[in-house]
């Protein structure tokens, strides 16, 4: 086949056969099977078929692409492009050379995918991700991964995203009672996805982590006390959301999640504080969920971490002690009143900090105290004990009409409760007289009793708030299913004034922290540069802090003759022994 016409008219019956196909109609594979073998046999298939079949089949591609990406929606072109490499591959099976096949599905690949990567991803990737569409994103992942720089610009779209979607639930402030559950479930879909749809990629993984960890610390420290206040709400009594194993199923979750967050001190605070009052106030859920949490946090952040946490158990245990001694005291005095009392004794180190209010407590309470302490005293002598009123809870018998009740109440609502022993209707200013609590905690104690679920005592003219002048009665006709009422939920609600000073502890904490580390630094290399100085506090400081509040604190030492300043080179400081 010298001859260059029909060589050529050869070639182009050939192709044209090939287009047709290409356009579904059917085609006689035999016959171009037999020519192009025969093209092969006689050393003519590359030079006068290969280079044109390419040529053309770039041609088909690029006008194909184009037009597609414009008519259809991604998942029909991804679907189309997987459509035609299967079609290009049965051609390679069927009728074409072997050495095609490089050269083939590289210019489909170039054409239908490496063209139009960016195309793709901005028209749909956010679409399929918020639809869920698994199938989807299994077919692009695997697509993108057959070109350059495909895998990197899917999983750079994928990061994109996450961010996108993770700082509209972070930065929102309305979606702060639901943030962390939000994110506990984004976090289920991205490893569902991650699973199914980008075959457990190392390089996804690690674009989710990063990504997670970006948008979670955009906003400072707020995620952190949410965490630790939804973990609070699950490790309360009367969480019947959920057995033991799913509980701690859901507590490794959060744990993921308590990863990506810098400030951690916060949320140490936070948890802290709350855990104080679930195991105060008898309200913790299971002391084995309790003690799967602490030992969490202690994997994860260090002994160190923990240490005061677990001295809170710790207390709680020896409490349980020295009330069996107690009783055993109890039995040879002679107290008339029909009382008890448990006291746990707290080491001030450990628990959060509680300004203590003084109250005025009935008599028997007071004689009670005192015999307490003088117990106490007599074997641990040299310590002081200081009574936190605020963390007390009572369960008091109530005779109301037509039924007996025990009422689960805190000390304050007690002290109010008390009061109608002995009358009928008191004001306002007559019970903050007679009980000596603090305003603000005494209308919130008041609205418990009066305005809640369960009000045991009525108040004139009704309203929700507590306000000057209002007059209080007992509600004889109380009623309620249950013996035993608990009213004194009060007492785990957060104050705003609880809130506001935990926040507070926590950068008091820090500024001593900050104040530490430049002064250990400065100890150790006697003479540093304020860039160096910065750099090295920011290896050793476990938390997010602006350079504007290392210069605060590094001038707040100079102040205070800890170090100083070079008298002729800039930005040069000196530590002072």
């Amino acid at each position: 086949m010298v001859n260059p016409i029909v060589q050529r008219r050869t070639v182009d019956g050939l192709l044209q056969m090939i287009e047709k196909e290409r356009h579904g109609e059917a085609v006689d594979r035999s016959l171009l099977k037999s020519l192009l073998r025969m093209l092969a046999d006689i050393q003519m298939y590359e030079d006068a078929f290969e280079s044109k079949f390419l040529e053309a089949t770039d041609v088909l591609y690029s006008q194909e692409g184009n037009r597609y990406m414009q008519e259809t929606d991604v998942p029909k072109y991804l679907a189309h492009v997987d459509k035609r490499l299967k079609e290009e591959m049965d051609r390679l099976i069927h009728y074409l050379d072997q050495s095609t096949r490089k050269p083939l599905i590289l210019c489909v690949e170039k054409q239908l995918l490496g063209q139009h990567l960016t195309s793709i991803l901005q028209k749909g990737f956010d679409n399929l991700m918020l639809s869920n569409r698994i199938a989807d994103l299994a077919l692009m992942y695997q697509l993108f991964g057959r070109v350059r720089k495909g895998m990197e610009e899917l999983c750079a779209a994928f990061s994109g995203f996450i961010k996108k979607q993770g700082i509209s639930i972070v930065l929102n402030p309305e979606k702060d009672k639901t943030m962390v559950q939000e994110l506990l479930d984004f976090k289920e879909q991205l490893d569902t996805m991650i699973a199914e749809a980008f075959m457990k990629s190392e390089k996804f993984v690690n674009a989710m982590k990063e990504s997670f960890e970006s948008f979670i610390n955009k906003r400072p420290n707020k995620p952190a006390e949410l965490i630790a206040k939804f973990v609070d709400s699950k490790l309360r009594a009367g969480n019947k959301e959920a057995t033991e194993e799913e509980l701690e199923r859901l507590l490794d979750r959060i744990m993921v999640i308590f990863r990506f967050i810098h400030g951690k001190d916060v949320y140490e605070a936070f948890y802290k504080k709350d855990l104080a009052k679930r195991l105060l106030v008898g309200k913790s859920a299971s002391v084995d969920a309790e003690k799967s949490m602490l030992s969490k946090l202690k994997q994860e952040c260090g002994a160190a971490f923990t240490s005061k946490l677990e001295g809170m158990f710790k207390d709680m245990e020896l409490s349980k002690d020295v009330m069996v001694q107690f009783r055993q005291y109890l039995q040879h005095q002679s107290l008339p009143w029909n009382m008890d009392m448990v006291v746990s004794i707290l080491t001030m180190g450990y628990w959060p900090t509680y300004l203590p209010m003084d109250v005025h407590l009935p008599t028997e309470m007071v004689h009670y105290q005192e015999t307490f302490k003088k117990f106490y005293l007599a074997k641990h002598s040299g310590r002081k004990l200081q009574w936190q009123n605020t963390l007390g809870h009572c369960v008091v018998k109530a005779d109301f009409s037509e039924v007996k009740k025990e009422l689960q109440v805190s000390l304050f609502q007690t002290l109010v409760l008390l009061m109608f022993n002995e009358g009928n209707e008191y004001s306002l200013e007559d019970i903050k007289q007679a009980t000596g609590v603090e305003d603000g905690e005494l209308r919130r104690t008041l609205q418990s009793l009066a305005c809640g679920k369960a009000r045991v005592i009525k108040k004139r003219p009704q309203s929700k708030d507590i306000e000057d002048g209002d007059i209080f009665t007992f509600n004889k006709e109380f009623k309620h299913k249950l013996i035993r009422i608990k009213i004194n939920q009060v007492q785990m609600k957060e104050t705003p004034e609880e809130n506001v000073n935990t926040t507070e502890r926590v950068f008091q904490d820090r500024q001593y922290q900050i104040d530490a580390a430049i002064v250990r630094i400065m100890k150790t290399r006697k003479t540093l540069s304020h860039t160096l100085l910065v750099s090295e506090l920011y290896t050793q400081l476990k938390f997010p802090v602006k350079p504007t509040d290392l210069k605060k604190r590094i001038e707040s030492l100079i102040e205070r003759d800890y170090m100083e300043r070079d008298k002729e080179i800039a930005n040069q400081y000196h530590y002072v022994a």
